[in-house]
This record gives structure tokens, sequence and C-alpha cells, in this order.
């Protein structure tokens, strides 16, 4: 893999997984605005390198593991950037695994945001989809339908790999929807039972929960668990300094959590296509985030004039 390939594999890493966690952000920011000086400090240091190292760094290399159980835990860490023929050829022969569970998972996360969370709707239709939000198990249910009996045809892990995928989303569904609720409670005013640290492992639980839809995305642009490792910690940094200092501003750019989602829709279809072994581009990923966010920032920015 040459520098310029690195470079946009890890640019698009950095950017997609910046807007994806602008609402972990808002959350941490609100959270943290009511807790003392000592725990935010506690949390933007620790909390960073959890968030960084235990969180992006480990899962994506669990993943690989998993996925190629015969590599081992080194193995599956360096497999990507290994020169080794067989090595290269074992993680080609079960990537489609984890790409039709990555792909499920992504799209089925397009589609709850798309039919059933509020939005400030900034393409024509999310009006209308959000009116049938009754529709949106049919919708999932066909579609993983649809993949499993095309997947058993090519190979029938591939076929569990998306039913997986489909798990993971709403169990993770669920922990995002309790900590919405418990976040509600938590910003009562007056509301002073739970302790700075029952608040910064709260935080950390959230992070945890979010930190899979950057992880899973990640594989649309590469298999490569340090490039994952490289991007996702820089965008993690990224969002932590936007949690401390400019939260307000980036709140201000309504239609960014759209790019966010269609960005998410559009890696998750590649994942798909690409497990069932039409060939992507390593450059076509990064590209499409780009242009995706690109175009509601700058729609976002217009909406502030």
């Amino acid at each position: 893999m040459d520098f310029l390939s690195i470079l946009i594999i890890v640019s698009g890493l950095v950017l997609f997984e910046t807007i994806s966690s602008i609402d972990n952000a808002v959350i941490n920011a609100e959270v943290l605005s009511t807790m003392s000086q000592r725990a935010k400090r506690w949390f933007l240091l620790w909390g960073l390198l959890i968030a960084v190292f235990l969180l992006r760094g480990a899962l994506p290399w669990a993943i690989v593991w998993a996925v190629n159980p015969g590599l081992g835990p080194i193995g599956s860490f360096t497999a990507a950037l290994s020169s080794d023929p067989a090595v290269a050829e074992a993680i080609e022969s079960s990537k489609h695994i984890l790409l039709s569970g990555g792909g499920i998972f992504l799209v089925f996360l397009f589609f709850h945001w798309l039919f059933l969370e509020p939005k400030n709707f900034g393409l024509k239709g999310e009006r209308f989809f959000q009116r049938q939000g009754v529709w949106f198990y049919a919708v999932v249910s066909v579609i993983l339908a649809a993949v499993v009996w095309f997947a058993i045809q090519k190979d029938p892990m591939m076929a569990f790999g998306a039913v997986v995928g489909s798990t993971a989303f709403f169990i993770t569904h669920g922990f995002k929807e309790n900590a919405r609720q418990a976040e509600e409670k938590l910003l009562k005013k007056g509301d002073t039972k739970l302790s700075d640290v029952s608040k910064i492992l709260y935080l950390e639980v959230i992070d945890a929960t979010f930190s899979i839809d950057g992880v899973v995305g990640a594989f649309a642009f590469t298999l490569s668990v340090p490039l994952i490792l490289l991007g996702n910690g820089i965008g993690a940094l990224v969002v932590r300094q936007l949690t401390i200092s400019n939260i307000d501003r980036i709140k201000r750019f309504i239609f960014l959590k759209n790019g966010a989602m269609y960005s998410i829709f559009f890696l998750g279809t590649i994942m798909l296509v690409d497990s069932f072994g039409l060939h992507i581009p390593t450059w076509f990923s990064p590209l499409v985030t780009a242009c995706v966010v690109g175009y509601f920032f700058l729609k976002s920015k217009k909406a502030l004039s």
C-alpha cells in the first residue's frame, strides 16, 4: 500500500469518525457541564485514552480476530499490512463475512434514522419517510431476508455474518435508547443524585456504544487494524476538542447529522456490494464520505446566513 493510499484512507477515517460522533460529543458536553472541574479533567484525559486505545483500538482488532481465529491475536492485528501471501489469502477469503455483517449494521442504522429519529429535514422525501415510521421494521426485515437469501448461495457463514450484524444493531440501539433516557433524567434541573464517578462511568458506556458505529464503518475504508486505529484515534481527538471548546458552534450546523447518516448508508451499501464480490477501489469510500459531508456542511452554512 503506497503512502498516498494510506493518506486518503486515514483522512477518510478521521472525517467519518468525527462526523459520526457529533451526537456523542453533544452528550459529553452536556453531561460534563454538570460535573466538577476535577472530574472534567479526569474524563478528558483518561477517558480519551480509553476511547482511543481500548475501544477504537481493541474493537476492530477483536472483530478481525473473530472472523479469522486461525491468525491469532498478533496476526489479526498486523494481517492487513502483511506481505505474506498466506495471510493475505486468509483475510481475503473471509472478508465477505465481516463486510456483510458490517454492511447490514450500517444500513439498519441509516433506516432507523430515516424512519424514526427526529431530524432537521435536509432533503426532499425525509419528511415523508418520517411519517411512515411504522414501516421501519418491515423494511429492514425485507432487506435482511434478501441479503441472507443471496448470501446463503455464496457462503452460509456470510449469511450468518449478516444476521450477527442485525443482532448487533438492535443490541446497541437498545443501549442508546437507554442512554438517552438516562441523559434526560441526568440533566433535569436540581438532579444531584448521581456522583461525578457515576457520570464518568455513564459517559464511558456512551463512548463505547457510539464507537461501534465508527469502528464498523471503518471497515468500508480498509481492513487494516493499524490504519483504523490511527484514523479513528485522530477522529476521537477531534471529537474531544469539539467537546471542550466548539460544541455550541458545531450544533449550529444543523445538517451535519444528515451528512453523517447518508455517509453511513453509502458505506453500508459499499460493504454489502463488496461482500458479494464487486471490487471497490480504496479511494472510493473516502471520496463518497467527503462529498456527502461536504454537501451537508455547505447546506448547513447556507442555512446560517
